[in-house]
């Protein structure tokens, strides 16, 4: 349980309350008497437990082989912050990835920086720090949205302005909590996109779409579709896939097969019409998207 009544504060106090900056109401385990940020220093992997309020609920087997490579080689480079629960015990508010590399290469020590914090203050900074390192999946990010806002008091638009992120992106993102669960379990495993999941939204029957998303590897603009025909009350089949636009000519011809082949192959990989425009060895790769949401899908998809 929250045991922080106070008013909602600004969403980057959570990470300010890491290095002291401005929080009064979080003094330091390691205070210095002039008010510095505490330095980090190093314990004891055994004496670290996970937090409770970490936000991710998965560990993908690939990225952490990745840190634990990075860790073999180089150790733990960004101190994790922690708080301190008595008798050497320590809750790991940031930094569960880097503990859980660590033991995997049976590093004795990690360094940390030790803070005193509420639990309401843990669970934000917790929150934060993962969002802002874009390290959480699609609804993992849209949990945590939802949590800010309703246990802090946060509007979509203040968590829009204090992350960097768009309006529609944080409404579009927590749109995707109203999914059935086993559309959600899709979109954990990354068997779905979150442009597919948002496009599932709209449709009556979005885990039997799902499955046809899967099994036919459907673009999120045939899904789109799919939901417009739905809309004008026509049959859930998949329209056919709008071809790129042509160029008539180009340098005094018409595209050679080999150039049509490979806008029809990008089209297919990147869910959107694709145009190649060349002129002997310079060009332009012209990507055409229809709706926003389409465009956040390539996003993703581009990283």
């Amino acid at each position: 349980m929250i045991d922080d009544k106070k008013k909602p504060r600004r969403l980057g106090k959570g990470l300010s309350a890491i290095f002291g900056d401005d929080e009064p109401d979080a003094p330091a385990a390691e205070a210095t008497p002039t008010g510095t940020p505490p330095l980090p220093r190093s314990l004891p992997t055994s004496y670290l437990t996970p937090g409770r309020y970490q936000p991710r609920r998965r560990f993908e087997a690939e990225a952490m082989e990745q840190l634990i490579t990075s860790v073999r080689e180089q150790g733990v480079v960004q101190p994790l912050i922690v708080r301190p629960l008595g008798d050497n015990r320590y809750e790991i508010v940031a930094g569960e990835r880097r503990w859980r590399a660590a033991q995997a290469v049976q590093l004795h020590e990690v360094p940390v920086v030790i803070r005193d914090m509420t639990d309401r203050q843990a669970l934000e900074v917790s929150l934060l720090e993962n969002i802002q390192r874009q390290d959480l999946t699609p609804l993992e990010e849209a949990d945590g949205y939802r949590r800010l806002m309703d246990e802090f008091g946060h509007t979509q638009e203040a968590l829009a302005n204090h992350l960097g992120k768009s309006r529609s992106h944080i409404a579009n993102t927590l749109r995707l909590l109203n999914l059935p669960e086993s559309v959600r379990e899709l979109v954990e495993s990354g068997s779905l996109s979150a442009g597919h999941a948002r496009a599932l939204l709209t449709l009556p029957n979005p885990e039997a779409v799902a499955e046809q998303i899967i099994a036919k590897k459907l673009s999120v603009r045939a899904v789109e579709q799919m939901a417009q025909r739905a809309k004008d009350g026509k049959p859930l089949t998949p329209a056919p896939v709008a071809k790129p636009r042509r160029v008539k000519a180009v340098a005094g011809g018409a595209k050679d097969p080999d150039t049509l082949a490979l806008e029809a192959d990008l089209s297919h990989k990147l869910g959107v019409a694709v145009e190649i425009v060349t002129d002997g060895e310079a060009g332009q790769l012209v990507l055409h998207y229809a709706t926003l949401e389409q465009l956040d899908d390539l996003l993703q998809r581009i990283g």
